[in-house]
């Protein structure tokens, strides 16, 4: 596996690095583990060497204010950057069906196997190299502003009504496609008012979706 050549390791076991990139369409076909597992785990691994990281970049940084960070930095959006950037979404093995729509560009897969990848390093190679891998490839795109992360448009538009107390609510209104290939829709009201739309792949995208409709619309009144 070139990654691995790439990244300097030298695995026995290579089989939790093929599971790592092995989507659960491929393993209805094949009955083979799915990255699912890996992925939690190195969700875990991410959020603690991301902690280290602010704790140690921005010693005035406040709690609260290094957990919006965080956020920022381990979301969907900012995980699936670094899978393209780091053209681990080449390497996923696929059903024959999400194949052909094209999953090796779904953000929600993409995204998962930066964890799942990760994951499996943390079990082969120990917390030493998975934060080398974190710190070498992922902090420089940070650092650097390299990625463009999809903005936080909910708490954009959170913090535009939290002056006027107003409550807002994420509806989901529509569910279409097969289980592969979902697409959500979600509103989003304020004071039950519908304010925007959003389409997205997750209903989480389709939430932030929503909520640059409507900012977008309070911009152009």
């Amino acid at each position: 596996m070139q990654i691995l050549d790439d990244l300097n390791i030298k695995t026995n076991n290579i089989h939790l690095y093929e599971t790592a990139f092995t989507h659960t369409s491929y393993t209805n076909e094949t009955n083979e583990e799915s990255y699912e597992r890996l992925e939690y785990l190195g969700d875990a691994v991410l959020e603690l060497i991301m902690t280290e990281y602010l704790y140690k970049k921005y010693p005035n940084m406040l709690e609260g204010e290094m957990t919006k960070t965080r956020a920022h930095y381990v979301c969907e959006q900012a995980l699936y950057a670094y899978s393209i950037k780091l053209g681990l979404n080449n390497y996923l093995r696929l059903g024959h069906g999400e194949e052909e729509n094209d999953g090796k560009h779904n953000q929600a897969i993409v995204a998962d196997i930066f964890e799942s990848f990760l994951g499996a390093m943390f079990l082969d190679q120990g917390l030493d190299k998975a934060k080398e891998y974190v710190y070498k490839d992922v902090i420089p795109l940070i650092e650097s502003n390299t990625l463009d992360f999809f903005k936080d448009y909910k708490s954009s538009l959170q913090e535009l009504m939290q002056s006027d107390k107003r409550n807002i609510n994420y509806v989901l209104v529509d569910e279409t496609g097969p289980a592969h290939k979902r697409e959500f829709t979600m509103e989003v009201r304020i004071d039950d008012i519908v304010y925007g739309h959003g389409v997205g792949k997750s209903k989480k995208e389709a939430e932030q979706m929503a909520a640059k409709d409507a900012l977008d619309r309070s911009c152009s009144k």
